[in-house]
């Protein structure tokens, strides 16, 4: 039982070391994550600093977290279409297009429920 334990206990403490590596990678390479980042901590001291519900605080945190996940998973794409389309392609074009759109979706969503929020 302790060693199944501490198997994942080990798996876990490697989760967190790959999932913190994937991050400060794309935060060194990645303008837009920076960017997202900076928009979040604004947006999340603007839910905590206005009369809002926790269900509410929570929804505008949560998708600030979402449009983060959105660019981590764009940045992923593009690396991974350039490692094996390095030319341009059609295909390449799509996939990177689709990973961008996945972000503005995200962000739209997140300033969707601003709008609902304060208007609401």
């Amino acid at each position: 039982m302790m060693d199944a334990l501490r198997a994942e206990a080990r798996r876990l403490a490697n989760t967190v070391i790959w999932s913190w590596d994937g991050f400060r990678a794309a935060w060194a390479t990645e303008k837009t994550l920076r960017q997202w980042s900076i928009a979040n901590v604004l947006s999340a001291a603007l839910a905590f600093s206005l009369d809002l519900t926790p269900g509410e605080r929570a929804l505008i945190l949560a998708l600030g977290l979402l449009i983060l996940a959105a660019e981590l998973i764009n940045t992923a794409v593009e690396e991974v279409v350039d490692l094996v389309s390095p030319e341009t392609h059609p295909r390449a074009k799509k996939a990177k297009d689709c990973g961008s759109a996945c972000v503005a979706l995200a962000a739209l969503a997140a300033g969707v429920a601003w709008v609902v929020v304060l208007v609401g």
